[in-house]
């Protein structure tokens, strides 16, 4: 829970959370402005292409909101102050801008539930993929020659170059596309026999539409996005626009194909009677609204009227407006002139938290410090820090708080390393500004031999260590 805690108050963590907020508003920009590309297009294409789209600039906008938060550790040197990595302490900033402290401080939590969800999904997805593979090895044979055939020369009039195998599946409850590079159509058994040999040749243009459009290819890049923003209703709306046009597509090459859309029709409502109600793992012929893909094919619908390109205008003009709205009320960048002293002063306080004291505070004095909203608030505190270690509070001096600074600035003299690690970082650094001076050091920069170190040590001895007891050796 500690490590949860720490890593919860690092920029990284403050900045996904920001991140996640406001993808909140991104996304919903994004899904009205398709909603008002779909109410102007009526080409499925084009409706696809838009989805698609759509959703893409969705998760780039995430990664570039992201990518725009996440705090520059380097320009801390570059003021000549010492650089810290971005998983150890705190920037200090608030991204918020005038967002309160409480939702300030609850945001940087959102990081780690959305990391937890993102890997569920993940898995869930990889059960599917699983799950699809199974399908391609298990309880299969190869469909008679004659549909081989059929299949081969359905092939050539939608000038698929890809060679496409034709399989009867006892899992598979509807027809169905695997793969990619070596793509499978798994037919369920008995429907190659069961139906109308008409009926049958459209079922496999749809599918083969599918292999030449690369839907199967786009279905696999479209999971991960779908986890990385499972959180935001409207990347699970353009998905299911996505899915429904995809399918409105691959009906279309199969009425211009065949030119019989009403037996088409009739193809789907048969395969609906044996459709498996559970999830699917894969490119199905009966995807998507069966009940409006098959009222699309018999009663299609004329352009839609003059009003729609000028609504469509509207609603993203309105759009447009909010998001950059939005922008504009961000604050200024940490490393902006009017960011700078906001910067600085909070970065005080968290130095003070996580370098200065890092070692001395208890849990309960750091949980009650965060909780504080004004700078009033945290300068008193410090001072009750203090006076609670100070052995004389009688006097003007606080021997503890001398001496605590004196270790800090001896351990960043002699045990810094090599790497540029600062010494109050080291772990020798650690326990001489806890413990003190040792009492005697035993040095060995040949190593004790086989019987105990073959590589160099050191060994620090305290005669007394309050709390802890006598003869305390702590070896590096």
């Amino acid at each position: 829970m500690r490590l949860l805690e720490n890593w919860v108050a690092t920029p990284l963590a403050g900045a996904a959370g920001w991140a996640l907020i406001h993808s909140l508003w991104e996304g919903a920009m994004v899904a009205a402005a398709l909603g008002a590309a779909l109410m102007a297009l009526r080409s499925p294409r084009a409706r696809y292409a838009a989805a698609c789209m759509a959703l893409a600039v969705m998760v780039a906008g995430f990664g570039f909101t992201l990518a725009r938060l996440i705090p520059d550790v380097g320009h801390a040197a570059a003021d000549g102050r010492p650089a810290f990595p971005a998983w150890t302490v705190p920037a200090g900033v608030d991204y918020a801008g005038p967002a309160s402290a409480g939702l300030s401080a609850a945001v940087p939590w959102l990081a780690p539930f959305w990391m937890a969800g993102v890997w569920i999904f993940c898995l869930w997805h990889m059960a599917g993929w699983t799950m699809a593979g199974r399908l391609r090895r298990r309880g299969v044979c190869l469909a008679p020659e004659r549909w081989h055939r059929e299949t081969t020369r359905l092939s050539g009039r939608l000038r698929l170059a890809r060679p496409v195998v034709l399989m009867e599946s006892l899992l598979a409850e509807t027809p169905a596309v695997l793969g990619h590079f070596r793509p499978v159509i798994l037919m369920p058994a008995g429907v190659l026999t069961g139906l109308p040999a008409g009926q049958i040749e459209a079922i496999l243009l749809h599918e083969l539409a599918h292999i030449r459009r690369c839907d199967y290819l786009v279905n696999l890049l479209q999971r991960p996005v779908e986890g990385l923003l499972f959180y935001h209703p409207a990347a699970w709306w353009i998905s299911r626009v996505i899915r429904a046009e995809r399918e409105n597509c691959c009906d279309d090459v199969v009425v211009e194909t065949s030119g019989d859309a009403h037996e088409y029709a009739v193809a789907l409502a048969a395969l609906e009677k044996n459709r498996w109600p559970g999830r699917e793992t894969a490119l199905a012929a009966t995807g998507g609204n069966l009940v409006k893909r098959i009222r699309r094919l018999l009663y299609p619908k004329g352009p839609q009227g003059a009003w729609a390109p000028w609504l469509a205008a509207t609603i993203l003009m309105a759009t447009a407006g909010v998001g950059l709205k939005a922008w504009q009320a961000e604050p200024p960048r940490p490393n902006s002139p009017a960011a700078a002293a906001p910067a600085a002063e909070a970065s005080r306080y968290d130095r003070w938290l996580n370098q200065e004291v890092v070692y001395l505070i208890a849990d309960p004095e750091r949980v009650a410090f965060l909780k504080l909203r004004t700078d009033e608030e945290r300068d008193q505190f410090i001072g009750q820090f203090w006076l609670r270690r100070d052995p004389t509070p009688e006097t003007a001096e606080n021997e503890f708080k001398e001496e605590h600074y004196r270790r800090i600035a001896y351990a960043n003299e002699h045990f810094r390393t090599a790497s540029g690690k600062p010494g109050w970082q080291t772990d020798r650094g650690h326990v001489y500004i806890v413990y003190g001076p040792p009492d005697e050091i035993e040095s060995h920069p040949s190593g004790g031999g086989q019987a105990r170190m073959p590589y160099p040590f050191e060994d620090w001895v305290f005669y007394h260590v309050e709390g802890i007891g006598d003869n305390l050796t702590v070896t590096f």
